[in-house]
């Protein structure tokens, strides 16, 4: 299956994300901000990037942008639980594949990385 990079700064969050991917047989790599995210992006070969908007030290939207300036055939889903930040992530249609709105559903999480890797 894939090999998917997780950044995101809460806690319980991210071991929801952990849990659904690997029972679904992704590898499965979790950081907690958009500056670790590059670091292992700089090291590791990643099919999907999955990132909260709002996160510390480097935000989603930032990160979606030096992905697709470094990493322009990996695909992003960013998700978010504020509508506003929401809003920001339409701006950026060309680079993430879907925006999950927090809080997602086991099936929400799973649809959406389905649809990105085969997209």
């Amino acid at each position: 299956m894939a090999q998917i990079l997780v950044a995101e700064d809460e806690i319980p969050v991210r071991e929801f994300i952990r849990r659904v991917l690997e029972s679904r047989g992704h590898g499965v790599t979790i950081v907690g901000d958009g500056a670790e995210a590059l670091i292992k992006l700089n090291r590791t070969k990643y099919d999907l990037l999955l990132t909260d908007i709002a996160m510390p030290n480097m935000d989603g939207v930032e990160l979606a942008l030096k992905v697709a300036r470094d990493y322009p055939a990996m695909p992003v889903l960013m998700m978010s639980g504020y509508a506003i930040e929401r809003r920001r992530a339409v701006d950026l249609v060309d680079l993430a594949r879907a925006v999950l709105q927090k809080p997602f559903s086991m099936a929400d999480l799973s649809s959406a990385v389905d649809k990105a890797l085969a997209d």
